[in-house]
């Protein structure tokens, strides 16, 4: 049997990347970031407090990543960055009250629907569809990338647009 799965493949794939598309922009348009920093923000929003270390592990994003994201956001008055009174070699970061309100504004995430429902299905169905992206990483010789810039739509500065 001469089963064509190419071509719905190929157009699957396009949907699924127009969709994060259009969630970046949508994110882009409410809060100014990107997806990558809007991760970030709600991970040190979750912890309260926390080092760029424990953010790039939960987030398994790299060390050079988290430092790039936190850059922009404290730039942008989201977080603070502050030694530790018990450890000076360690930089705590802190979300804002501008940051806050920039979780506030922001619109669900792709990434949030999609754990959601992700969540719900049987183990052997969440271990079909890791295998099956897993794979497709490898065909697009995709694996050894970082995960975090390929969230994003591009460097956003709201106070640049006028």
């Amino acid at each position: 049997m001469d089963t064509d799965f190419l071509h719905p493949t190929l157009r699957a794939l396009r949907r699924l990347q127009r969709a994060t598309e259009q969630g970046g922009r949508q994110l882009a348009a409410a809060t100014g970031l990107t997806t990558s920093q809007l991760l970030v923000l709600q991970e040190i929003e979750r912890r309260g407090e926390a080092i760029p270390s424990a953010v790039a592990s939960a987030l398994q994003f790299s060390q050079a990543t988290i430092t790039t994201l936190v850059d922009r956001l404290v730039m942008l008055g989201l977080v603070t960055r502050q030694r530790s009174d018990r450890d000076k070699r360690q930089v705590l970061l802190r979300i804002t009250e501008d940051g806050r309100l920039v979780l506030s504004r922001a619109p669900d995430m792709l990434q949030e629907r999609f754990r959601d429902r992700y969540s719900h299905l049987p183990a052997w169905e969440q271990a079909m569809i890791l295998a099956g992206l897993e794979r497709l990483c490898h065909l697009l010789d995709a694996a050894d990338i970082d995960a975090a810039p390929l969230l994003d739509v591009g460097p956003i500065d709201r106070k640049l647009q006028g």
